[in-house]
C-alpha cells in the first residue's frame, strides 16, 4: 500500500512509531464518544490496536494514517473492507480535514479492489461524521437500534453506501 497525499494530508501505512499519536487519538474521551470502544485507558490497548492494524492483510484491508504537517492526527480507511472508518483528533475536527482524507481514501479503494460498494456504519447522534459521508455521496441505506454495547451503553446505528462510480 502506497501513501496517499492531499492539498494538506499526507495518508499512509501504519508504523510501530505512531503509538503516542494514536494514543493521544484514542484515548480521548471526545474522540471516542461515538467509537466502537470506550476510550483507552492504557496504552497496551492501543499497542494491540495498531498491531491489528499494521498486519491486516492487504487483501482485505486499505486503512492509513492520517498526517497533517508532519504530526499524526487519526486514521481513515478501511480496516475490513469493504467498510470505510475514520478517527480524527478533536483539536482537527471543523477543518474540512475528514472530508479530505475520506475522498482520497474512496478513490484508492475503488481503484485498487474490484468492491462495487463502500459501506459505513455510524451512531445516529454523530450528526459529523453523517455530515462528512453524505457530502461525498454516500447514501443512508438502513437503521437499527441497539446495535453496538460500548462499556455499559447500547448504540444505535445508520447504515450508509457509496456504489462504485460508473467508468467515464
Amino acid at each position: 500500500m502506497t501513501a496517499l497525499k492531499t492539498p494538506r494530508l499526507r495518508l499512509r501505512p501504519a508504523e510501530p512509531g505512531d503509538l503516542p499519536a494514536l494514543h493521544e487519538v484514542l484515548s480521548d474521551h471526545q474522540a471516542m464518544r461515538f467509537w466502537s470502544t470506550p476510550p483507552h485507558q492504557h496504552i497496551e490497548t492501543t499497542q494491540a490496536w495498531l498491531r491489528d492494524m499494521i498486519s491486516a492483510p492487504p487483501q482485505t484491508s486499505h486503512d492509513f494514517i492520517v498526517e497533517h504537517q508532519g504530526r499524526v492526527i487519526g486514521k481513515a480507511g478501511c480496516y475490513q473492507l469493504p467498510e470505510i472508518g475514520f478517527i480524527l483528533h478533536p483539536d482537527y475536527w471543523g477543518r474540512g480535514l475528514a472530508r479530505e482524507a475520506l475522498e482520497a481514501v474512496v478513490a484508492s479503494v475503488f481503484a485498487n479492489y474490484p468492491i462495487p460498494t463502500i459501506i459505513a456504519g455510524v451512531d445516529p447522534r454523530n450528526a459529523g461524521s453523517l455530515a462528512v459521508l453524505t457530502r461525498l455521496g454516500f447514501i443512508e441505506t438502513g437503521r437499527a437500534e441497539r446495535t453496538l454495547l460500548v462499556a455499559d451503553t447500547w448504540c444505535d446505528s445508520v447504515y450508509l453506501a457509496l456504489d462504485r462510480p460508473p467508468p467515464p
